[in-house]
């Protein structure tokens, strides 16, 4: 995981190099439209690429590459691709966190490094990934960054980004299908996905609260 958390932080600084100092040109990264044509063009290896490169790097929208995404694969395909490079993006900022920042914040003495770091169970830490994975409005870059300053365990934090970032991943799919396709039936489901994502969140949030312990 750390090699691959290398190369993609390579390539992200790379690209953040060469484009930088030109800021239009981070236009046609928030444009579904240019993105959809990119894709056409290379193929899905660039879905996944250029989702992980946008998770590790926040300046570039995740949401338009997804939409993109679902305009040329279609709903399935393309929420897939945009799945994998969303776990991809999450698990190398995850580990470069890790590598990174982990050792020395856990060594830091300061009342907030040692709640950051300190060891917590690790099905809540899960939990709380999984469900923060779910809320489209919570960034999901800070959030992979963050778990690696934690005391969560990779598997965990993989498999709880996992199960989160399927629902979101086809809603954009789905709605950048159905915008592809002037389909306003696909179009309402995405939206509405999106819509509802929250509020289903908070129901099992009641009701887990509400199980006794």
């Amino acid at each position: 995981m750390t090699i691959a958390a290398g190369l993609l932080a390579g390539a992200s600084i790379i690209l953040v190099l060469l484009v930088w100092p030109f800021p239009e040109a981070f236009g046609p990264l928030s444009d579904a439209k240019v993105l959809a044509g990119l894709f056409d063009r290379v193929g899905p290896v660039a879905v996944v690429f250029l989702l992980a490169v946008a998770v590790v790097l926040s300046p570039i929208p995740s949401g338009p590459i997804a939409m993109a995404a679902g305009a040329i694969y279609g709903p399935f395909l393309g929420g897939s691709l945009t799945a994998l490079g969303a776990l991809l993006g999450a698990t190398c900022a995850f580990g470069l966190s890790r590598r990174f920042g982990y050792r020395p914040l856990s060594s830091m003495n300061s009342p907030l490094a040692a709640f950051v770091t300190r060891k917590r169970s690790q099905r809540k830490l899960a939990f709380v990934i999984l469900v923060t994975r779910l809320i489209p409005f919570i960034s999901f870059d800070a959030i992979s960054y963050l778990a690696g300053l934690t005391s969560i365990r990779s598997g965990y934090f993989v498999l709880a980004t996992a199960l989160g970032v399927l629902p979101v991943s086809f809603a954009f799919a789905a709605l950048g299908a159905g915008a592809a396709a002037w389909d306003s039936r696909a179009v309402l489901i995405g939206a509405c996905a999106i819509t509802l994502i929250v509020p289903a969140v908070l129901l099992v949030l009641r009701r887990l609260r509400a199980i006794p312990h």
